[in-house]
């Protein structure tokens, strides 16, 4: 028990805070949260979050979304999730980011789709299973390595699209 409130149990000196497994997968669903479902849309019961107004941000907004949603993958590629489910919830993001960043229609569909809802149902359905002994052991830094690099490429992508489809529209609206 802690010295300082009886309710609670005291910290472990050898776990650093925030490094144990309920934890992180607590900050994940918060964040997916705030990304996906974090805004009410008044007069329905119809949420959005802050990964659509952050993709309205031109060049950048949907880069950024990836990043942050790349974190939710990283904390389940250290969770050991297989490696199906993590190319899964890669293509969740690649989606999200490669549609993400066509101008206006883009901005609608991250709104609808949410894909960080999505990967920490992918995350938590693998939890309450993982009781089980893993069949699969693998390098899960390896893993974190393939997952960044798939990262980076989805962000690039996502990047490259969203100038293509700026200067169609650019061009059609001056020529």
């Amino acid at each position: 028990m802690s010295r300082t409130n009886p309710r609670f149990p005291a910290r472990s000196s050898e776990t650093p805070p925030g490094t144990d497994l309920a934890t992180r997968t607590r900050n994940v669903r918060v964040l997916a949260r705030l990304l996906d479902n974090s805004i009410p849309i008044p007069g329905t019961s119809w949420k959005i979050g802050f990964d659509p107004i952050v993709g309205l941000i031109p060049g950048i907004g949907d880069l950024i979304g990836a990043v942050l949603s790349g974190y939710i993958i990283l904390e389940a590629a250290r969770a050991e999730v297989p490696t199906l489910t993590l190319a899964r919830m890669l293509v969740n993001v690649g989606i999200d980011t490669m549609l993400g960043a066509i101008p206006a229609l883009g901005d609608v569909f991250d709104a609808a789709w949410k894909s960080n809802m999505k990967n920490v149902a992918l995350l938590e359905r693998h939890l309450a299973v993982s009781a089980v002994p893993a069949h699969e052991k693998r390098n899960v830094l390896g893993v974190i390595v393939f997952a960044l690099i798939v990262l980076v490429l989805i962000v690039g992508a996502g990047l490259a699209l969203g100038i293509f489809a700026a200067r169609l529209l650019w061009s059609l609206r001056t020529g």
